[in-house]
């Protein structure tokens, strides 16, 4: 493959899972790729790909998110793409958690995301062209219990950018949406935060029994490759198509969403969050 790079997308959120998929599949396919994430030094064999700027941009630090954008505009000349990633998952009962959790829920999902979007347009308005790809969660649309404000969050996403969507589209900007159903990366782990820091503890057993069926779920569900692979989609897509969805899990819930009563449809997914009906329906959803 030649070395001639033409266009350039900017990756929040890319020291692991889907960020760091997307950097590798975008520069396969020849892009410049500006890969941020806190800390550079955790970019490690990133950094010598061809084609790869590595750049720390803090989504809860507005001053490194503008610096990211200048320094990725002053090396490759432009930027075609900003696919917003970076993410945290906060898990549990809204009792349980306490005023900081929330507020960087919000920090870094929404107001960062908005930041980053705030620090990119006015370069693709200059261009007349230009890609917003921000990824949001199948929660943003389908609710699970336990992550109440995660999902508050995510709803948040689809609805900024969907509103986006009239405000840029007459400017030559185009909008895309990413709902990843479950994935299987560190959001689980590191990226997540379980943390009781109010002391309320009458959710404690529903918690351990929910939490425990969740947890089988990343690691059965899609493969980061697989969301980065959607990305790289929506992000060259010629069409006015507003969301893709990730994973068997998100399209047939997404779908069960739109067709059931809602009633129903509530009470399928306290079903489907149990041991008995996720080891028989697991094998349809997730990889057995």
């Amino acid at each position: 493959m030649s070395e001639q790079r033409d266009k350039t997308v900017l990756i929040t959120g890319t020291s692991s899972g889907i960020g760091r998929a997307a950097v590798s599949h975008f520069q396969a396919r020849g892009w410049n790729v500006v890969a941020t994430l806190r800390d550079p030094k955790q970019a490690g064999d990133m950094a010598d790909l061809p084609g790869v700027l590595c750049l720390r941009l803090d989504v809860n630090d507005r001053d490194s998110i503008h610096q990211a954008v200048e320094k990725a505009i002053q090396h490759f000349g432009a930027i075609d793409v900003l696919v917003n990633n970076a993410g945290y998952g906060l898990m549990g009962a809204f009792e349980t958690l306490d005023e900081t959790q929330i507020q960087r829920q919000f920090d870094t999902n929404v107001f960062g995301l908005m930041e980053t979007c705030r620090a990119i347009l006015p370069h693709f308005r200059a261009r007349k062209s230009g890609v917003l790809v921000n990824v949001a969660s199948m929660v943003g649309r389908v609710p699970l219990p336990l992550y109440s404000v995660y999902n508050a969050s995510k709803w948040a996403v689809e609805g900024f950018t969907e509103g986006l969507v009239y405000e840029l589209n007459p400017l030559g900007i185009k909008v895309r949406i990413i709902e990843p159903g479950a994935v299987d990366t560190a959001f689980f782990g590191r990226s997540s935060d379980r943390d009781n820091r109010t002391g309320v503890s009458s959710y404690d057993d529903y918690a351990r029994e929910q939490f425990g069926v969740m947890d089988k779920t990343g690691p059965g569900g899609s493969r980061p490759e697989q969301a980065a692979a959607m990305i790289y989609r929506a992000a060259t897509d010629d069409g006015a198509r507003l969301r893709y969805s990730v994973g068997t899990d998100a399209r047939l819930l997404l779908l069960a969403r739109r067709l059931l009563p809602e009633t129903l449809f509530r009470s399928m997914i306290r079903l489907s969050l149990t041991d008995k009906a996720f080891n028989s329906v697991g094998k349809l959803l997730y990889r057995s």
